[in-house]
């Protein structure tokens, strides 16, 4: 019975997929003969996108890119749409020294990576008029515009597309069709966009990717990704533990993020009992009756501590006063790419 509902659901969705991929095509048509123009700004620009809702590792590669190209001595900012703020419009978030905004006026991963990256940031759901604003406020000379890829109107000096390798190696998958059929943005041919190609595997080992796929980017400049964690740090000081000292306890998972497979992976291959969990949204905003059930869970689990997401934690922490009994940690991870000194070469060419 249950296949039939899902066989039902399908075909009810089949013809919105179909419109939806049409409209892609017609708007990228448009820009693509020169009808829809693409706006310049008075800085250099990196695009960081991807074909897929959710889940490819945007914002370690946008942590990657910043941090490289102010190590470099480039004045770097980060752009971003804000997804799920509860502003508009354009918002400072962060002047490259503080953080301007509480989480839900900004959004969680703009925090982040202002957080981790100390550099200007700011929320905009028109990047033209967001950037030139950016510009005029904060003087930068490049901006890494997050998840950007569909967002055409404005001129970019370098497209890249990150893609989940567990997400392409999902061979003839429901997923890989369009909205709202699969968690497409939009259909593969998309690639011809880009620039450059980050295939993220995140903890997993380097896989084939599928023949169509390998057609689509064999022209392009292709780079693989993976993550590396340092470890778990404690939210109420700073403080960095291996995964090791963790290895055998019982702990309360907490996370609201897509595709948190790698996550919960990293933590089992450690030997961390993650039997007990609690697996929210994608960009999940808490409020009282999430922290009262994390704590409720906690105590009736008898686990020894919370462990969530760098993501989690950045809107977990507007609760300190409600969770100061509880010891929580997030995992601190960082991508790493596969040559990256080819990579890099290629990300400070575009600014020199």
């Amino acid at each position: 019975m249950q296949n039939k509902h899902i066989k039902y659901l399908l075909t009810l969705l089949e013809p919105f997929s179909v419109l939806y991929s049409t409209v892609m095509e017609v708007r990228n048509f448009l820009f693509d003969k020169g009808i829809f123009k693409e706006i310049k700004v008075n800085a250099k620009v990196i695009s960081v996108g991807n074909l897929t809702v959710g889940g490819s590792g945007k914002t370690p590669l946008v942590i990657y890119i910043t941090k490289l190209l102010k190590k470099n001595g480039i004045k770097v900012g980060v752009l971003s749409r804000g997804y799920e703020r509860e502003s508009k419009g354009f918002k400072l978030v962060s002047d490259g020294e503080k953080i301007l905004l509480p989480v839900n006026q900004s959004g969680d991963e703009i925090i982040q990576v202002a957080s981790e990256c100390k550099v200007p940031a700011a929320v905009s759901e028109k990047r033209v008029p967001g950037a030139r604003k950016l510009i005029s406020k904060t003087s930068v000379k490049t901006i890494v515009l997050d998840d950007a890829f569909q967002h055409r109107w404005i001129a970019r000096d370098l497209n890249i597309l990150i893609f989940d390798q567990r997400f392409l190696i999902k061979k003839g998958s429901i997923e890989h069709r369009t909205l709202p059929l699969g968690k497409m943005r939009e259909s593969f041919s998309a690639i011809e966009r880009a620039d450059l190609i980050v295939i993220n595997r995140k903890f997993n080992l380097k896989r084939e990717l599928p023949e169509n796929f390998r057609k689509l980017v064999k022209n392009k400049k292709l780079f693989y990704g993976n993550y590396k964690s340092s470890g778990l740090i404690d939210v109420k000081n700073g403080q960095l533990y291996s995964l090791s000292e963790f290895e055998g306890q019982k702990s309360l998972v907490v996370c609201g993020i897509a595709r948190p497979f790698s996550f919960l992976k990293i933590l089992e291959d450690n030997d961390i009992d993650i039997k007990n969990r609690m697996l929210f949204k994608d960009h999940k905003e808490y409020t009282d009756k999430e922290i009262q059930q994390i704590r409720k869970k906690f105590y009736d689990t008898n686990s020894y501590s919370v462990i969530t997401t760098e993501k989690d934690y950045v809107k977990l922490k507007s609760f300190a006063k409600e969770l100061d009994d509880i010891d929580i940690f997030y995992l601190k991870i960082d991508m790493e790419i596969d040559h990256k000194e080819t990579f890099n070469n290629i990300i400070l060419g575009i600014i020199n």
